[in-house]
């Protein structure tokens, strides 16, 4: 009897879908070219080639002719004998209707909050089974690590991602318990039970808390931003030192801008 292996790539596409993409991201250029892009973390300044080798997968005479024809083109730019990301990409990204739309109807009251509290303000929208920030004000005392524009965190453990996670429908609730609660801090809620009685109570009051979940010693409050009566585009929040958030003051505020960006995008829809 002949016994016919499986294919290496077929037992990780049974085992971890993301396996199987970037298997089959191997088999075209587009997709070599996305596995290139993607190996620069925010945390990278710069890569040598053989470091987009190793962390891309492709191989490394791929890497180097494309990695030329991403330079032609701008979204790669040599540094010396290192490659970063180039200004093209941040281009092309200015262009996005869904994230353009999005900050212009809230920078206006983004900019209020961040001088009525003199705290880190957030907007962020769901991706996937994360928050995705779309735009951030600082002062200079404010949060500089963990979030950043075009960064990302889970939606279990961020007030923002609850807010999207209570104004979601449940399936959303469902996948991202089925994809596991890790956590961030020792503080972080990880039991599901208690996750979803969070949610709840959420859509009763209409705003989320998260307490130490993404970073100790930082809490932040947030409220849902509609562009229909029934549609949800975001969620609106203010991160602060747990010593210096003052709910009683801060929460007024932030209700008051989040149904102003409400307003302003169910007005040009």
């Amino acid at each position: 009897m002949t016994v016919v292996p499986f294919a290496r790539t077929d037992v990780a596409a049974q085992m971890d879908p993301q396996n199987a993409a970037d298997a089959d991201a191997m088999n075209s250029v587009l997709g070599k070219a996305r596995l290139i892009l993607e190996a620069f973390t925010a945390e990278d300044d710069a890569l040598s080639l053989a470091e987009l080798v190793r962390r891309s997968g492709v191989a490394k005479a791929s890497v180097h002719r494309l990695a030329q024809e991403l330079l032609a083109w701008g979204v790669l730019e040599r540094s010396g004998t290192r490659y970063r990301l180039g200004l093209r990409l941040f281009e092309i990204g200015q262009r996005v209707p869904r994230q353009r739309t999005l900050r212009e109807a809230a920078l206006p009251y983004m900019e209020d909050l961040l001088i009525a509290t003199q705290e880190t303000i957030h907007f962020a929208i769901q991706d996937g089974l994360e928050v995705l920030y779309v735009e951030k004000l600082i002062v200079h005392r404010g949060l500089n690590k963990q979030s950043r524009v075009a960064g990302r965190l889970p939606l279990y453990c961020t007030a923002t991602g609850k807010v999207i996670l209570a104004f979601s429908p449940a399936s959303l609730f469902q996948e991202v318990v089925r994809n596991e609660l890790r956590p961030l801090t020792r503080k972080t809620l990880v039991q599901p039970g208690l996750l979803r009685a969070q949610l709840e109570k959420v859509r009763t009051d209409r705003y989320a808390l998260e307490v130490e979940e993404t970073r100790l010693g930082y809490m932040s409050v947030s409220v849902p931003v509609f562009s229909t009566p029934t549609t949800l585009a975001g969620a609106l929040s203010i991160t602060a030192p747990t010593c210096r958030m003052n709910l009683g003051r801060f929460t007024g505020a932030l209700r008051t801008a989040g149904l102003g960006i409400s307003r302003t995008l169910q007005s040009s829809a």
